[in-house]
């Protein structure tokens, strides 16, 4: 498998990564909204003891939802310490020789860890501009740590540490988002958000030239939560009121952004916002994407509480594994995926 992270630096993008002029960035005609940010969440305000600031907190969230799909997060409990020692012993394990990745090369989605480079969605050969890790990390368990690599040493001990930390935010964002939708605060607990915790560890080198190349296409995500690790490099844009808006990295913050089973489960009262990666041509870009799953065969639906006379159920019920089959027939397209599960309005 051809990784980019093995090659040394390009002095032209190679044909394969370029794409068609339709399917570029177009960063001149479809500039970033640059008067507008994400809102900033401190949840610092919800570990205390009064109930009221906790329950703004929780409002504030779904506020941020409602309009953007996605927020920051910040005095989240995750160890600045944690985070910098995943990313770098990540950093580290993209640096290594092609020989010591190339036993963990695949594109075995089986597999619980696995090293790979990307090619597009829509099932041509044209290749995004990263490579990647995609690995289960959590829950934790001596089976699971030996699936992940022995090299670098740090990698096993600070990968268990953060993915212990970040589900544990995951839980408090989901309950808050409970509390903040006037739903039971165990609403998300169980087995819609307990699936093996997914971890996508996304590298985009330095590209010569932006302007051709994605990092990743314009999707959806197919769970219920993301928690991403930004970094302090700017790439990732968010659909908004139909612009690009660039996230910008605010320090130690964390990224998150709802998946189409939060959209369904609330019924598109927090809806999955489309975004994309793009690639620049100064210095290497990192981003550590944790997935919160339902299980499997977990049965989603619209939740009683998110339906009324005002707003009848807009999907149908379904297993999750029936969604995931759906979303790669779909090739991640946003409306394709939802419309297989919509009810239709008569």
């Amino acid at each position: 498998m051809e990784l980019l992270s093995n090659r040394p630096a390009h002095a032209s993008v190679p044909d394969k990564y370029v794409f068609p002029p339709e399917k570029r960035a177009a960063l001149l005609d479809d500039a970033p909204s640059s008067d507008v940010a994400l809102p900033v969440v401190d949840l610092k305000r919800a570990t205390l003891s009064d109930a009221g600031r906790r329950r703004l907190v929780a409002e504030e969230i779904v506020k941020a939802g409602k309009e953007f799909g996605f927020f920051q997060v910040v005095n989240h409990g995750v160890a600045e310490d944690v985070v910098r020692a995943f990313r770098e012993a990540s950093a580290e394990f993209f640096a290594m020789p092609a020989e010591e990745k190339l036993p963990y090369c695949s594109d075995d989605q089986s597999k619980p860890f696995r090293v790979a480079s990307s090619t597009s969605y829509d099932r041509n050969q044209t290749r995004y501009w990263r490579d990647y890790l995609k690995l289960r990390c959590h829950p934790v368990s001596d089976e699971l740590v030996g699936h992940w690599p022995a090299r670098p040493e740090s990698f096993r001990t600070s990968l268990a540490e953060f993915s212990e930390q970040v589900h544990e935010l995951a839980q408090t964002l989901l309950l808050l988002i409970a509390e903040g939708l006037g739903l039971d605060g165990g609403f998300f607990a169980g087995d819609l958000s307990g699936g093996d915790t997914q971890m996508n560890v996304n590298y985009y080198p330095p590209c010569p030239d932006p302007s051709v190349t994605l990092g990743l296409l314009p999707h959806c995500d197919r769970h219920l939560l993301t928690v991403l690790s930004q970094g302090d490099v700017a790439g990732l844009q968010a659909r908004y009121r139909g612009r690009w808006l660039l996230v910008r990295p605010v320090p130690g913050a964390f990224i998150i952004n709802f998946g189409h089973q939060m959209e369904i489960v609330t019924n598109g009262v927090l809806a999955s916002v489309e975004h994309r990666a793009l690639t620049n041509s100064a210095v290497a870009r990192m981003s550590v994407a944790t997935l919160i799953m339902p299980k499997m065969d977990c049965l989603i639906g619209p939740a009683p509480e998110m339906v009324s006379e005002a707003n009848p159920p807009k999907f149908r019920e379904f297993v999750f594994r029936e969604f995931m089959a759906a979303y790669d027939t779909a090739a991640a397209s946003r409306e394709d995926v939802l419309e297989y599960f919509r009810i239709q309005q008569h």
